[in-house]
């Protein structure tokens, strides 16, 4: 299964393994050498891939958008079927939420996709750092551009004293297992941020008192947890390609949390307020199949005279002789229709 997976990976740790190399010339280059040089060069790599990845970040920004939009017509099927566990109305309940998500052009799984399509080069890095001692030693065939000289290259850098092959559970030196505390310490600090950022600040409140939420609470306090548990078998590589991608994602999340907040979230009533103040078209976002109201907002665009037209007698309407009328709401023929 091992061999399967590596030569189906194969394509991908050949590209990391080029990638790496050529950001290793560029610091080279530019007089940074030793283990920094590859250290940087896991982060160029980490950059490379999250720009490789943008279209698709795009793309889950608007479809997490449009999911948040129709959560009111799915809360409503939902309800519709409540308490009903029979094979008939399971599958009306799941061909009706298709159909909304076919009328209005949302795809749900939309969302996990960059996360699903960066697993892979994550663990191209893994396969390609975790065979370093063994192309290094000649037991096992070059990848890429890699061969046994540069695997005994990086095998013999470090940063703060520490292989960038090595572990923590591998490793008995004190070097090795401080950077890697530090910097699983560090990756989960940072998802948590990022987390609980998205879960505060761009979630609407009707999203957020549910028993979903509750689980992903309870998720994101566990979170600490798996990365300590999972990260002391990763390579310290490794554990910089993830922490560096994490800082990405806090800036990245920043940046479309600013500009393109979730419909009924703080985030967005906080863009709705700064448009306003700068005389902006406060933005809406709709979608087609959904009737208007269903729309969420929390600004209106600008101030209108919502005042209800009184009703008008006929011998006032007579008295005015139809110069209300101009504003096209209060002529004798409307006068006449109300006292109707």
């Amino acid at each position: 299964m091992g061999d399967f997976f590596n030569t189906l990976l194969s394509p991908l740790t050949y590209g990391v393994a080029w990638v790496m190399l050529a950001w290793h010339k560029v610091w080279t280059a530019l007089g940074i050498g030793g283990g920094w040089a590859w250290a940087l060069s896991i982060v160029g790599l980490t950059i490379v891939v999250r720009i490789i990845l943008i279209p698709l970040f795009v793309k889950q920004i608007h479809a997490s958008r449009k999911m948040q939009l129709i959560q009111p017509e799915v809360q409503k099927i939902q309800a519709k079927y409540k308490g009903k566990t029979d094979p008939e109305s399971r599958q009306a309940m799941t061909q009706e939420t298709m159909d909304l998500y076919k009328k209005t052009g949302t795809n749900p799984f939309a969302s996990c996709l960059p996360i699903l399509l960066q697993s892979p080069f994550f663990f191209a890095l893994f396969t390609v750092l975790n065979h370093l001692k063994a192309i290094a030693e000649g037991t096992w065939g070059a990848i890429g551009p890699i061969d046994k000289e540069i695997a005994s290259q990086i095998e013999s850098s470090n940063i703060f004293g520490a292989p960038f092959s090595s572990t923590f559970m591998g490793a008995s030196d004190a070097p090795t297992k401080i950077l890697t505390v530090v910097l699983i310490v560090l990756m989960s600090a940072t998802t948590f941020t990022t987390q609980r950022q998205l879960m505060r600040k761009n979630m609407p409140e009707s999203a957020l008192d549910n028993p979903f939420m509750k689980q992903q609470n309870i998720i994101l306090y566990l979170m600490p947890v798996m990365f300590a548990v999972s990260g002391i078998n990763f390579p310290i590589g490794v554990l910089i390609y993830w922490l560096t991608t994490n800082l990405w994602s806090m800036g990245q999340q920043f940046y479309v949390i600013r500009r393109l907040p979730a419909p009924g979230s703080a985030a967005e009533k906080a863009l709705h307020e700064r448009q306003a103040r700068k005389g902006k078209t406060v933005t809406k976002l709709a979608l087609p199949g959904l009737e208007p109201t269903d729309e969420v907002t929390d600004v209106q665009d600008a101030p209108v005279n919502r005042q209800r037209q009184q009703p008008m007698s006929k011998k006032r309407a007579k008295r005015t002789g139809g110069a209300s009328g101009v504003g096209g709401q209060g002529g004798p023929g409307a006068a006449d229709e109300a006292d109707g």
